[in-house]
């Protein structure tokens, strides 16, 4: 199964928009979804010159182009700390060390180096007669002076140019970008398909993981992969703290998440870290309420046995301090001393003084 069949409506109507393109296209929808599977595959299907039924052939020359990276008529702008990481996870990017010093960190914002230097292609004639397309993932890792960049071309479009904008948060794009594009939203896939694609991936249990993904199957997929480097590590780590509930230490809990933090090669953990405690914190409000989990449903018994040894008003007022949390896990940081107030922070929920 492939990721477009997750998604048979909104293909049927990309498919009936060939007929008529207009200059630029924005993919909006939640992360990890396959919004840019879904983007790529109506380019391949737009460049592809014998395609087969509603799909690209994979046979013909420009699907070779494309396959190895190097079609003339197409261009991906994405950060360079992107790399070959998971599939609209836009990481934070860090430095990293190397013999004999540290390397320049790579950017995690699409620069304006890089859309300015589409002029050549912008001007130049399709080499293969047909459409040119520039594929922007993800759009809101666009600064200001980047946006203003692109929004040049945006306004006037070249002919037989298509401009294919992937966004996880539209609102974060400059309102001048949104309304020059045709927006494509993408909604979560029916459960039942995610669940037959994550099957098809070889991924056990995969009403479990997406549950812990919000529905998004690239993202469950991520979680319940057992191969080296996934999510598994931290997640049961975490998991394994915050069951302990008022027998945790937090900063010996903290201690054991900074390392597997560290040792993470899969980019921005603490904040996949802060949107699984995030999660945790909303079941534990539903245990309080007598209600089932929404997200870690194989912890259901531990959720409510720590549903009824919390404090409401502690709970309440730790959940609202994680949003800030959240928003700090993307700035530079000192992992352990963040963690060890999150972590004294989330057993004082539990404290009766």
């Amino acid at each position: 199964m492939k990721i477009v069949d997750l998604h048979p409506e909104t293909w049927r109507r990309l498919l009936a928009r060939r007929a008529q393109l207009p200059h630029a296209l924005l993919f909006t929808g939640p992360r990890g979804i396959g919004k840019l599977a879904l983007a790529r595959a109506f380019a391949e299907l737009l460049l592809c010159e014998e395609p087969s039924g509603d799909a690209a052939c994979a046979r013909c020359l420009a699907c070779n182009w494309l396959a190895q990276g190097n079609h003339p008529d197409f261009r991906l702008l994405q950060p360079a700390a992107l790399g070959e990481a998971a599939e609209e996870e836009a990481p934070e990017g860090k430095a990293e060390g190397g013999e004999g010093g540290t390397r320049k960190k790579a950017s995690a914002q699409i620069t304006i180096d890089q859309v300015r230097g589409l002029d050549d292609f912008l001007h130049v004639g399709a080499h293969r007669h047909g459409a040119r397309i520039i594929l922007v993932n993800p759009a809101e890792a666009m600064n200001r002076a980047t946006a203003n960049a692109l929004l040049k071309s945006l306004e006037e479009p070249t002919p037989g140019v298509l401009f294919l904008l992937v966004s996880n948060e539209a609102a974060r794009l400059l309102p001048t970008i949104r309304s020059r594009c045709q927006v494509v939203p993408v909604p979560l896939p029916d459960p039942a398909l995610a669940a037959a694609w994550l099957r098809a991936e070889g991924i056990d249990d995969a009403e479990r993981w997406l549950a812990l993904a919000g529905g998004a199957p690239l993202r469950a997929a991520a979680i319940g992969s057992t191969e080296a480097g996934g999510d598994r590590a931290l997640l049961d780590a975490l998991v394994g703290e915050l069951a302990r509930g008022d027998r945790l230490d937090p900063l010996a809990a903290a201690a054991a998440l900074d390392r597997i933090v560290k040792a993470e090669k899969a980019p921005a953990p603490l904040v996949r870290l802060l949107v699984w405690l995030q999660h945790w914190l909303c079941d534990l409000s539903l245990a309080q309420a007598g209600q089932p989990p929404r997200h870690f449903l194989r912890e259901q018994a531990a959720l409510q046995r720590l549903g009824r040894a919390a404090d409401l008003r502690r709970l309440l007022a730790f959940s609202a301090k994680a949003i800030q949390y959240r928003a700090q896990a993307e700035q530079p940081l000192n992992s352990r001393l963040f963690l060890d107030e999150l972590c004294i922070g989330y057993a004082a929920i539990f404290s009766r003084g």
